[in-house]
């Protein structure tokens, strides 16, 4: 009797369809239906750049939305592929430089940063920009996505600010939760006592 059972269970093992086997593909990330900015120039990105706008449902934002300071961003391409960005913001009336290092994530135009400890990786694209005066990047930490809208100068037109619109409505990110930063006040730079450089990350 052994053998026929064995048969049978043999039979019923292969008539199952293997899909139902296989583990279902991880949930797509939103980042990777953003399409990398057209004609692309990572040298042309380097140099001096404002923050104007930025979409986001990050509760400290909303909660502080009204102490919002001036930012003033300077990258560097220093190899070719990574963007190395500081980022000059005041805090209790003090200048500070953050220094980070956006490294490539496989296709031209996409990063990663590295963050401390485990699920701190922010994924970065670069999704539109005419390099001279705005670019639109796109920030993904775990499912949590914001919009952020630079500028050459503190100040776009309008036809730009409704890209930004847009571009933050596509993701869900409504007008209650974005923000616009002052246009005045910018740092230039900042002491060594007053530098977080996340690059030794």
């Amino acid at each position: 009797m052994a053998a026929p059972r064995a048969l049978l269970l043999l039979a019923l093992l292969l008539a199952v369809p293997r899909g139902h086997c296989r583990r279902p593909p991880p949930p797509q990330s939103p980042l990777e239906k953003v399409a990398v900015a057209e004609h692309l120039s990572l040298p042309q990105l380097a140099g001096r750049w404002f923050l104007v706008g930025m979409a986001s449902r990050c509760s400290y934002l909303a909660e502080h939305s009204y102490q919002l300071e001036a930012t003033a961003v300077t990258v560097a391409v220093p190899d070719g592929q990574s963007l190395t960005v500081s980022t000059f913001k005041k805090l209790d009336g003090m200048c500070w430089e953050i220094r980070q290092r956006y490294l490539p994530a496989g296709a031209r135009g996409r990063f990663f940063l590295k963050g401390r400890g485990y699920g701190s990786k922010v994924d970065v694209v670069v999704a539109e920009t005419d390099h001279s005066s705005y670019a639109i990047l796109y920030y993904q930490k775990g499912r949590s996505i914001s919009v952020k809208l630079y500028g050459r100068s503190s100040k776009v037109s309008d036809a730009i600010v409704d890209k930004f619109e847009q571009r933050a409505r596509a993701v869900g990110l409504s007008e209650d939760v974005t923000y616009y930063f002052p246009t005045y006040g910018f740092c230039d730079s900042a002491d060594e006592f007053h530098v977080l450089n996340e690059m030794k990350l």
